[in-house]
Parts: structure tokens; C-alpha cells; sequence
């Protein structure tokens, strides 16, 4: 059997559509490019901007944390000042009895240990408590009748504890066994 229905190149109206002429598939393809380009070109720019964004974000957080790690302390400082005064004006008074100078230590002594406490800073005092290795450094061990062995008997040195964290650990005198 012999198809009568041949296609020849020039003869099917759907082969005419399909296949434009060169000519202008090469400017519908030169188009393309330039659309493609120029969205490139979008991007790009888009790109470069957001990486700038990026990177003034960070030269901005690096500035704030440097800032704030700067003057972390200025509260505290801030509050401290009035204890140096006292201790200042303490110190130029001229004569004076000790108990006058006693009592004005033991006030800025008080305000001083206030505003430590304000900032989270605990005095370690274990007077007649049991040992605790893991906030009391034991340095002699002593007779104290009436004690039980391991008691603290003596803090030669207040520890101090900064938001549960150890400070500094007591240094002590505990009782030793009778």
C-alpha cells in the first residue's frame, strides 16, 4: 500500500507553522538572550545589595556587642560611686574618735555589700555549717569541743558566689574529729 498522504516539506500547513523561518527564530532566540541577560543583571544587583545589607548588619552587631561589652560594668560602677565618696570623705576627715570612724566604715561597708547583692553577688559565710568542698576550701583543721568534725569553725576569708556560680571559695578552719 502506498500512502497518498507523503509529506513533502512545503506541503502541510502544520509543517509551514512549526518551522519559522531562520531569520526570525534567530531574533526570537536573540530576544531570549537579551530577557535572560537583563534578568541576570536584576539578580545580580539584587544580590550585591543584600550581601551589603549583610555585611552592615554585621559591622552593626559587631559595633553594639563591642559597645556593650565596653561599658557592661557601668551600672555597677555607676552605683559604686557613692561608696567611694564615703570612703573618700572617710579618709579626710581629720582627728576624729574610732568609734565615729568605725561606725562610718561599717555604713559603707553595708552599702557596699547592697549593691553587690543588687548585682547578684552572695557572701559565702559558713559558720557551723558542714564542709562543703564545692564552696569552702578547708586550710586547718582545729579541736573545737562541742562541734561535730567537718563543721566549720572559723572563715578566714569570706568565698562569694556571682549568680549561683562560685566566686571565690571560703577559706576555713574545720573542726576535726575528738
Amino acid at each position: 500500500m502506498h500512502n497518498s498522504d507523503s509529506q513533502s516539506p512545503e506541503g502541510t500547513p502544520e509543517n509551514g507553522a512549526q518551522h519559522a523561518s531562520p531569520g526570525a527564530e534567530l531574533e526570537a532566540l536573540k530576544a531570549r538572550v537579551a530577557e535572560l541577560e537583563a534578568s541576570n543583571s536584576e539578580l545580580r544587583e539584587v544580590v550585591l545589595r543584600e550581601k551589603a545589607e549583610l555585611e552592615n548588619q554585621r559591622r552593626r552587631l559587631h559595633r553594639d556587642l563591642e559597645q556593650a561589652r565596653r561599658f557592661a560594668n557601668e551600672k555597677l560602677l555607676n552605683d559604686l560611686l557613692p561608696v567611694y565618696d564615703s570612703l573618700e570623705r572617710g579618709l579626710s576627715v581629720e582627728g576624729g574618735d574610732v568609734n565615729t570612724v568605725r561606725e562610718g566604715l561599717s555604713l559603707t561597708l553595708k552599702e557596699l555589700l547592697r549593691i553587690a547583692g543588687n548585682n547578684g553577688l552572695v557572701q559565702v559565710d559558713p559558720v557551723d555549717q558542714p564542709l562543703d568542698p564545692e564552696r569552702h576550701h578547708a586550710v586547718s583543721m582545729v579541736e573545737a569541743p562541742g562541734k561535730a568534725a567537718g563543721t566549720v569553725v572559723t572563715v578566714l576569708q569570706k568565698g562569694y558566689v556571682l549568680n549561683d556560680r562560685l566566686l571565690r571559695p571560703a577559706l576555713v578552719a574545720v573542726a576535726k574529729d575528738d
